[in-house]
């Protein structure tokens, strides 16, 4: 309570100097010498390319942004064309990204400069599912060799997404008004939905509101996929409906070099259902405050930030899941951050800063009755992570030197601390022998992260370019992976006593249907990675281009899963090796969290070529991008979990004016290369056929598609075991969309 205190203290004194401070002649926010895009009233920026000494991290095409404004309810697939980036399967609007095989955790997300942590025990609410599609502005990703100025706690690499920037009246003009709005609908899951946006400014204040809502049904595969519904028909995806909504309000401040900018915001999230879960959410609310500001002073910038979000989140079995088990989780999320760009001279820029991260979190299940002996039964709630403690503080140093018009490096060190701890447990109201143990245990821990980075970019000629990066990258356990304790309840007594093991079924984030607990000794991954780029394109990078990035990654102390063994006075239900369980529909397995050390390999490449280039017929062009990895578990001989088979994307563009349209396929190879531990499903190879179409007038932009044209019926190769309905057996993978046909309308004012 005190540091939420300290937090508004601090945002009402940012916010409260930059509006007492002198105004002068502001700075033109249209001004598009850097190569922004103004569409939509949004400016979307592009990075140039011919700039040799462009940032190293990499940003969405502004075409696919806003294309994917309503094309898509769900923000991780607005990365769907990054070379390296795959998706693990979850709700509507809750897939996770995994850039180069390391997914959910291992990734550092940050949305508008907040570090959002997902709180569930099945990972519901990743942090990309806090922002609609219709807000991006602009999204960044960076794989493996990540600056050390771009976040820590992560070894995968980083993502960033940013909404619109204030803006702000012309010169000559007193005020702004503009804002636009967008409709969409789209056939396959009848999902439909629509944004808003409105700005009223002057030359120092500007104020913004957003809105937006999506709705869907249960979504349909290309064919029968299953033989086992029955709340459904064999072709629908049972609890794969969702329903969600955002709103925000945006209050910016500026005057000569100085901008504050205040932000709120609520997401309510009635349902969404999960087919690869045994669990659904039921509810999901949340509230944010976010704080900024960014000054400019001879000697460089200096950015602050200050934010608390707050989220309730319900579990429970939704429509097409029977029964009834309430799970709730409540989270607090707090930080401080403050960052100092500092121009050494003409060549050379430091960066320095800080950032602080305080994390609360409560998991507990309510009782749906009091009956001795009954699972899910007692006179009070089962705690799977009681006063959850994570505290991050974190200090940067990082070097970018531009040597030459050849020549860019950049250098960093991180460093800082992860303290956690845990309050005590019971099951059900009752301290269990084993919940006796758990609370007797010392749960603090202090885990030391320390992140070094080298990049080096070579640029010879005016037709191609090199780049060769060194990262060492560590991230602590989070509190599920340490906390999550209860290895299942035992019922009867005697020699007809068993081990019960619903709450490890429960806790599940990685959507293969087995059940897991955690680890109190788990020791932080530290990873070492290599990686290489050969960028080869024409002079004007107008004509071709491409691009080949190799990488290799080691992992020490991977957190992996493995046989859940008898601990705290419990055996698991499944101890003898490769035994599974009979709970929970029956073939999963009982896993439990370690360390090992891992390795992970591949190349991810990308190109395009204009075929064609007519000023009275348009233009015709291609691009693909084309990807692979493999990862090992060295210690236990085994694979990597949710590694994406090659795959590739080939797309045919044609433009014409304000017309475009684009021809997609997508193949992807047989996934025969699956981990053993977790039963991971095989999957068949696939190509799928995709139709897009838009059109651009003044004020109004319409898209149209037809998704998976040939209505293909395949299986997900990440999307995990299918459970839309109780109690299904393992072995069937959760099907991709069959056919839809989808229609956007934008009108910006």
């Amino acid at each position: 309570m005190k540091l939420k205190n300290k937090l508004l203290a601090i945002g009402i004194a940012l916010s409260t100097g930059i509006a007492n401070a002198e105004p002068v002649k502001p700075v033109d926010s249209t001004k598009k010498s850097d190569g922004s895009v103004t569409l939509d009233t949004l400016i979307v920026r592009a990075q140039s390319a011919n700039n040799p000494h462009q940032p190293f991290e990499s940003f969405l095409k502004p075409s696919q942004i806003i294309r994917d404004r309503t094309a898509t309810s769900d923000t991780a697939q607005m990365f769907n064309h990054t070379a390296g980036v795959s998706f693990s399967g979850g709700g509507g609007i809750s897939s996770r990204p995994i850039i180069n095989g390391m997914a959910d955790d291992r990734i550092r997300i940050q949305i508008d400069g907040m570090n959002l942590i997902s709180a569930c025990g099945n990972h519901m609410n990743p942090p990309l599912s806090y922002v609609a599609p219709s807000s991006v502005l602009s999204a960044q990703i960076m794989a493996g060799i990540t600056p050390v100025s771009m976040g820590g706690d992560s070894i995968a690499g980083t993502i960033r997404v940013q909404s619109a920037d204030p803006q702000y009246a012309e010169d000559g003009k007193k005020y702004l008004v503009t804002g636009q709005g967008s409709a969409f609908y789209r056939s396959n899951s009848n999902a439909w939905g629509g944004n808003i946006s409105t700005t009223l400014a002057n030359k120092n204040v500007s104020l913004t509101y957003t809105g937006s809502t999506v709705e869907a049904g249960n979504y349909k595969a290309g064919g029968n996929f299953t033989t086992r519904n029955k709340a459904n028909a064999n072709d629908v995806v049972s609890s794969s409906a969702y329903k969600s909504q955002n709103q925000s309000l945006s209050l910016a401040l500026r005057n000569d070099n100085h901008e504050a900018i205040i932000k709120v915001g609520l997401q309510n999230i009635p349902y969404q259902g999960y087919p690869n879960v045994r669990m659904d959410l039921a509810g999901d609310d949340s509230w944010f405050a976010n704080v900024s500001t960014k000054s400019k002073f001879d000697w460089g910038r200096l950015e602050a930030r200050a934010y608390h979000e707050d989220v309730q989140h319900y579990m429970n079995f939704e429509g097409d899941k029977s029964g009834n088990m309430p799970m709730n989780t409540q989270s607090y999320n707090q930080g401080l951050a403050v960052k100092g760009i500092i121009d050494l001279t003409e060549q050379h820029q430091l960066t320095v800063g800080s950032e602080y991260q305080r994390y609360r979190l409560d998991d507990w299940w309510n009782p749906v009755g009091n009956k001795p002996m009954t699972m899910m039964n007692g006179p009070a709630p089962f705690w799977n992570i009681s006063n959850g403690q994570r505290d991050r503080l974190d200090f940067f140093a990082e070097v970018e030197s531009n040597w030459n018009s050849k020549w860019l490096t950049q250098f960093g060190v991180r460093g800082g601390l992860v303290e956690m701890n845990a309050g005590n447990v019971m099951d059900y109201g009752v301290v269990t022998p084993e919940a006796k143990l758990v609370n007797n245990q010392d749960k603090q821990r202090t885990d030391a992260i320390v992140d070094v980075t080298a990049l080096a970019r070579y640029t010879p000629t005016e037709t191609q370019q090199y780049e060769l990066g060194f990262a060492r990258k560590t991230r602590a356990p989070s509190l599920y992976e340490r906390y999550a304790w209860s290895r299942g309840a035992v019922m009867g007594m005697g020699a007809m006593a068993m081990t019960m093991p619903m709450s490890m079924l429960m806790n599940n984030w990685y959507g293969d249907g087995n059940g897991y607990v955690g680890n109190n000794n788990l020791n932080p991954e530290t990873a070492y990675t290599v990686s290489g780029t050969a960028n080869f394109h024409d002079a004007e990078q107008e004509n071709w281009d491409v691009k080949i990035t190799p990488f290799y990654t080691y992992v020490k102390d991977y957190i992996d899963a493995g046989y859940c063994m008898p601990a705290n006075g419990v055996t698991c239900n499944n101890t003898a090796a490769g035994n599974t369980t009979t709970h929970g529909g029956g073939g999963f397995r009982l896993l439990q969290l370690g360390n090992y050390n891992a390795q992970l390999v591949g190349v991810n490449a990308s190109g395009s070529k204009m075929l064609l280039a007519t000023d009275n017929y348009g233009s015709l062009s291609t691009r693909g991008i084309l990807s692979y990895v493999r990862g090992q578990n060295l210690t236990s001989n085994d694979n990597l979990y949710q590694q994406m088979p090659l795959n590739s994307t080939l797309d045919l563009d044609y433009k014409w004016g304000d017309w475009g349209a684009t021809i997609e396929t997508q193949l992807v190879a047989p996934k025969k290369t699956v981990q053993a531990i977790r039963l991971e499903p095989k999957t068949a190879g696939y190509a799928l056929l995709n139709l897009r179409t838009h059109y651009d007038w003044k004020y109004l932009r319409v898209d149209a598609a037809i998704e998976n044209v040939l209505d293909k019926n395949y299986a997900l190769p990440l999307g995990g075991v299918y459970m839309g309905e109780r109690n299904l057996p393992a072995g069937t993978p959760i099907p991709g969309y069959g056919r839809s046909f989808n229609v956007g309308l934008t009108v910006t004012y």
